[in-house]
């Protein structure tokens, strides 16, 4: 286990638990007991836990957990969707992501497929974000012109958000749109936890020709804070095995297409 792996497992713990010791950490991650107190340490001058005597506790003011400590959860699922969806790009494609982990995943897929494939080496495509992470991301592969939005980065997710973020965005147009989320309510559509991003993807959405939501099967039949857009909007889901018989014929029954990822 690498270190960042090590730190996001420790985090999550950290947060599922309230409270750790280093004895549970070491037996758990088959790590040292001096690892685990330089990673605790780490993630305590973040300020995500609180280091506390033999082990560390839940920062009641840290939130939820930043983009890089999240990326690893339910990684296989993620990776089978983000797979799935990047399948969906052709050459010339204009297409936007908003930021979160699966995002993340099909953005890179992505720019595997650019890279290797020859149908895009005299035809690439252009992406267009509000995440500057994913932006940094694609803008080293030859064959993808990457469109930025504006506004101010959000740290725990890299998404550009505020005024600034839409303006560019209804003067241009999307072929298809990866949308991240936090859940899809079955009855009145797609969720995230921040109001900021909600507006931002949001506009992405109305953009674009297409929406396609990338999201494992347990944010499915959920609800959160910030509406982003009504199941109307909705193209198609990709998601992983995991999900249940009732939740896809419910989407189906709204018009959209599931597709179920197969796993890695």
């Amino acid at each position: 286990m690498n270190r960042q792996d090590r730190l996001s497992a420790l985090a999550h713990l950290v947060m599922e638990r309230g409270t750790l010791r280093v004895e549970d950490a070491v037996e758990e991650l088959g790590v040292s007991p001096a690892t685990v107190r330089r990673d605790l340490d780490t993630l305590a001058n973040q300020q995500l836990i609180m280091r506390t005597r033999g082990g560390a506790s839940a920062n009641p003011s840290s939130g939820e957990l930043p983009l890089r400590y999240r990326s690893g959860a339910q990684s296989d699922a993620k990776l089978a969707i983000a797979r799935s969806a990047a399948a969906m790009v052709a050459p010339g494609d204009v297409i936007g992501f908003n930021g979160g982990t699966t995002t993340t995943l099909t953005a890179h897929e992505v720019g595997l497929r650019v890279s290797a494939e020859e149908d895009f080496e005299n035809d690439g495509i252009t992406l267009v974000t509000n995440a500057i992470n994913i932006a940094n991301d694609l803008a080293i592969r030859p064959g993808v012109r990457v469109v930025v939005t504006g506004g101010v980065v959000r740290a725990r997710s890299y998404e550009l958000t505020g005024p600034l973020s839409s303006l560019i965005l209804p003067h241009i147009s999307v072929d298809t749109l990866f949308l991240g989320i936090n859940a899809l309510d079955l009855t009145h559509g797609l969720y995230t936890d921040h109001e900021g991003e909600a507006q931002v993807n949001a506009a992405l959405a109305s953009a674009a020709r297409r929406v396609v939501v990338v999201a494992d099967s347990g944010k499915i039949g959920q609800s959160a804070f910030a509406k982003i857009a009504p199941l109307t909007a909705v193209s198609a889901v990709v998601t992983d095995t995991g999900i249940c018989d009732e939740h896809a014929h419910a989407l189906r029954e709204h018009g959209i297409e599931v597709v179920i990822a197969p796993a890695p």
